[in-house]
């Protein structure tokens, strides 16, 4: 079955949903009365603040990321890189009609008395003017980067105890948690089931748009440079093009790739866009071509190409490896399916306009000794980990051990080894082959 098709009437692509439990709870409910419910992984925290950790105690288990507000996903994106695809539950006047409703009923409220976060002023004048209630007493604060809802609660508590406001209506459960308890009347708006059908969709088109992206084929071209070329005939020419296939097929089974040759001394690697970005650390090294070339001793021009068709990926395979040829330092290209060039270098330390230098002892290498001594204390364990048994064998949280295993494969030191399809739900454990070749024999 193609990745990202449904089974049964369930997408297969899974959804994060990060946030209070209130509102988790209540977009799982939403998406089961769809008529394609997609798959979904709850992850519900304390504070907004917590959202980067939920996501990376579920980043294995999903597909893309939806958070229940823009607060917790920028708080997120400050915190580094999101390892999925994400998108937020959108704040809109939807709500806000709800929410006053409820507090009119409820007799919590004046609706020509309130004040109110997060939306924008021209959502609450739309919203005033279709229930035809003037605006002169209802106060405002946008959101418009995390640093705003810090002062939400200062905000609402402020024109209460003045008497200008009845109630504070906020988006944020930490901010209603603060307000009720200081005694000033709260109500949470809370997003409609339509707008949360709608930020359930943006979710499914990102997760589908990347498993798309990442099935894609990449072809790379691997050759032998000019300076290495002999004799074609020759007995150590005809060794040497043995060797370099022998160097690319142990480089192809940690990308799960296949070889072939095209003519004495070009290779292909046939891949998917996601192997390629595992094994090149997201399109930023280039740790194969150290490797090889090391490995040979002999230099060698590597270039990659991704296409919509196998003819475009390897014409920009072509055209990539001719460019990596043409620099003035050691470094892979790609050429990208819109003709875009990247330049990756041996290293992840060392830029590609940068003559290559032999790298000073790293963190990295100290950490694989501690990782192999380790292993070779029980019984010859295969040198192939996880985060989960990096924490075990390092002692640390799995949080650093994920940094561990990242400083590991930056340095050309772990390959990351592409999962095997899972038959349960859910993405299966991301493996990691050490590499030991570097290391002193000592260790």
């Amino acid at each position: 079955m193609a990745r990202g098709s449904m089974a049964g009437g369930r997408s297969e692509i899974a959804i994060g949903v990060i946030g209070a439990r209130e509102l988790v709870d209540r977009i799982i409910t939403v998406a089961g009365r769809l008529a394609e419910p997609p798959r979904l992984v709850g992850a519900a925290y304390s504070t907004e603040a917590e959202g980067y950790e939920r996501l990376a105690d579920i980043e294995s288990k999903i597909d893309v990321a939806l958070f229940a507000g823009p607060l917790p996903y920028d708080l997120a994106r400050e915190r580094g890189d999101l390892p999925v695809p994400a998108t937020y539950v959108p704040v809109s006047w939807a709500a806000l009609y709800s929410t006053l409703l409820r507090g009119t009923l409820q007799q919590k409220c004046d609706a020509a008395r309130v004040s109110v976060d997060s939306i924008s002023a021209g959502d609450l004048e739309e919203a005033y003017a279709e229930i035809g209630v003037p605006l002169d007493g209802v106060r405002v604060a946008e959101y418009r980067h995390p640093k705003s809802a810090r002062e939400f609660y200062a905000f609402h508590e402020e024109l209460y105890r003045s008497g200008a406001t009845s109630a504070a209506l906020t988006t944020m459960p930490s901010v209603e948690r603060r307000l009720l308890e200081a005694g000033v009347p709260a109500l949470r708006m809370v997003p409609t089931a339509a707008t949360l059908r709608i930020a359930l969709n943006t979710a499914m088109l990102l997760g589908t748009g990347s498993r798309f992206e990442e099935s894609q084929i990449a072809i790379g071209v691997v050759e032998l440079a000019p300076a290495a070329k002999t004799d074609p005939g020759s007995y150590g020419q005809q060794e040497l093009n043995l060797a370099l296939q022998r160097e690319l097929l142990q480089v192809a089974r940690t990308m799960g790739a296949t070889v072939l040759p095209r003519g004495d001394d070009s290779y292909l690697i046939i891949a998917t866009v996601g192997a390629l970005d595992q094994v090149t650390a997201g399109f930023r090294v280039a740790p194969f071509l150290d490797h090889v070339g090391r490995s040979l001793g002999v230099p060698v021009d590597v270039g990659f190409g991704v296409g919509r068709t196998a003819r475009d990926a390897e014409a920009n395979a072509r055209t990539a490896v001719e460019r990596a040829r043409a620099a003035p330092t050691a470094a892979a290209a790609l050429v990208g399916v819109d003709g875009s060039v990247l330049s990756l270098p041996p290293r992840l330390h060392q830029r590609a306009d940068d003559p290559a230098t032999d790298p000073e002892p790293s963190r990295g290498e100290d950490l694989l000794v501690r990782l192999v001594r380790s292993l070779d204390t029980r019984t010859g364990e295969a040198l192939v980990v996880d985060a989960e048994r990096v924490a075990e064998l390092l002692d640390v949280t799995a949080r650093t051990a994920r940094r561990t295993l990242r400083t590991l494969v930056d340095e050309g030191l772990a390959w990351p080894v592409p999962p095997a399809r899972a038959a349960g739900a859910g993405r299966p454990r991301q493996l990691y082959r050490l590499v030991t070749t570097k290391l002193p024999r000592e260790a």
